[in-house]
């Protein structure tokens, strides 16, 4: 029999294993999904509601056990765990209070007795999910997609089915009908046979570009609808009139969390010349500071990558960087998934630094000699997920995170996301939109009805 392995990052210990779902399950999940759907999308928005606001006090109730869950799994520290459970809950009441507002019908001004736009749910939607945030990434596509009246199947990363099973229960001890949200474990071959099914209306990745990349022709081939949030290289850009203390923090906060592994976390520090000796000193003096170790351990700051591939990969990446040129000025030391936070200097286009997405504890810094320069380098990379200004002057901010090519742009404030705003990106790193209206607008059928006297 086939199983998944669970196994803790910081000293690779073996926690469960998960039997892998035959083909015959699977297709039995994909049958509870359609006769839960035929339920669902007629239960009342307030009922919906109710679900939610039950499965936000769970996630509360819970928060401990699951945070220990996510940091065994994949190494993530308590006091970060403990907050993506609390931004899960969050997210659930939010659509509990704005979702029937969100998706009450729209009236348009016409010639007809009555015209409106309506919209209603499309059936099952396939979730692909990454591990980085086990909780959050599935949370904030689920909430807004199945308060619409749509129900949903998880494919969730290998290495963290025991949060993939948490949260499927999660969702019937809220007291959500049987097959409303359903965890298949479940290798890649099952991928097209789920994608083509009848039931499934939709799919939504969070993932790689080159996961996307398979997907989207997948779902192009079956006429499924998409939404794709794939890699970033998140450009910080950091002006000469910045607050060089509060943009150091801030910086260093949003490259090392999660031990590096966001997709928003800030790659690529993009700071202009005439402040870049000065700004640079003070991520040394933080970076040095940051303490690395078992997820567990309440005193540390960044935990393991959250495996040993990606952890050499990373390695790779970095060492190719620095013989085409960069300098490590901090950490630079790997000990299994154990990756010291670092600091690369000297960066510059064509190292792997600068072009691909390092997806761990190492920051590029990058110099430019003026603000348009600045602006250049952001923007010639492939990706375009997040990017974050920092200036004391908010004008010149907001004139800039303009001309920057991405789907969320903050200006002296940490790249995040936030069930009030659309997420997403451009260019390699997907299209369509997660969280907000736009997001619950995704997965819904946007009908025009329209009656004659």
């Amino acid at each position: 029999m086939k199983v998944f392995k669970s196994i803790n990052p910081f000293d690779q210990s073996v926690i469960a294993e998960y039997p892998l779902m035959s083909e015959e399950r699977v297709e039995d999940a994909l049958v509870k999904a359609d006769l839960a759907f035929q339920k669902w999308k007629y239960v009342s928005f307030s009922q919906r509601a109710d679900s939610f606001h039950q499965l936000g006090k769970k996630l509360r109730e819970q928060k401990e056990d699951l945070s220990r869950l996510i940091a065994l799994e994949m190494g993530k520290i308590l006091s970060e765990a403990r907050a993506e459970i609390e931004k899960c809950a969050n997210t659930c009441d939010y659509y509990a209070d704005h979702g029937e507002e969100i998706l009450h019908d729209e009236v348009i001004a016409s010639e007809a007795k009555k015209s409106v736009v309506a919209f209603e749910p499309i059936g099952a939607v396939f979730a692909i999910m990454p591990w980085n945030f086990p909780f959050w990434q599935v949370l904030r596509a689920a909430t807004p997609t199945i308060m619409a009246g749509n129900v949903m199947l998880l494919k969730h990363a290998p290495n963290v089915c025991g949060c993939s099973l948490a949260i499927e229960k999660l969702f019937r001890e809220a007291g959500f009908p049987e097959g409303v949200f359903q965890s298949l474990i479940a290798g890649v071959d099952i991928t097209e046979k789920v994608i083509s099914h009848v039931i499934v209306q939709g799919v939504t990745l969070t993932g790689s570009e080159m996961a996307g990349s398979s997907v989207a022709a997948l779902s192009g081939k079956h006429i499924k609808k998409t939404v794709l949030e794939l890699g970033g290289s998140d450009p910080i850009i950091i002006l000469d009139d910045a607050d060089l203390d509060r943009a150091a923090r801030v910086g260093l906060q949003s490259r090392m969390q999660n031990a590096g592994q966001s997709c928003i976390a800030a790659k690529r520090f993009i700071v202009l010349e005439k402040v870049k000796e000065e700004f640079v000193q003070k991520l040394i003096d933080g970076a040095v500071k940051l303490r690395q170790g078992n997820p567990l351990d309440e005193t540390i700051t960044t935990g393991p990558m959250a495996r040993i591939d990606l952890a050499e990969k990373l390695e790779e990446q970095e060492n190719a960087s620095i013989r085409a040129g960069a300098e490590v000025i901090a950490g630079g030391t790997r000990n299994g998934c154990n990756f010291a936070p670092t600091l690369l200097n000297y960066v510059k286009p064509g190292m792997p630094a600068f072009n691909e997405e390092m997806f761990g504890p190492v920051a590029a810094i990058v110099s430019a000699p003026d603000e348009d320069d600045a602006i250049f380098l952001a923007n010639i990379n492939r990706y375009g997920l997040g990017a974050s200004v920092w200036t004391k002057d908010l004008e010149r901010g907001e004139r800039v995170a303009r001309q920057i090519h991405s789907g969320n742009v903050f200006v002296n404030s940490l790249v995040r996301s936030d069930p009030r705003f659309p997420f997403g990106g451009v260019k390699k790193s997907g299209y369509g939109r997660e969280l907000s209206k736009y997001g619950m607008h995704e997965f819904v059928n946007v009908k025009t009805i329209f009656i004659d006297q």
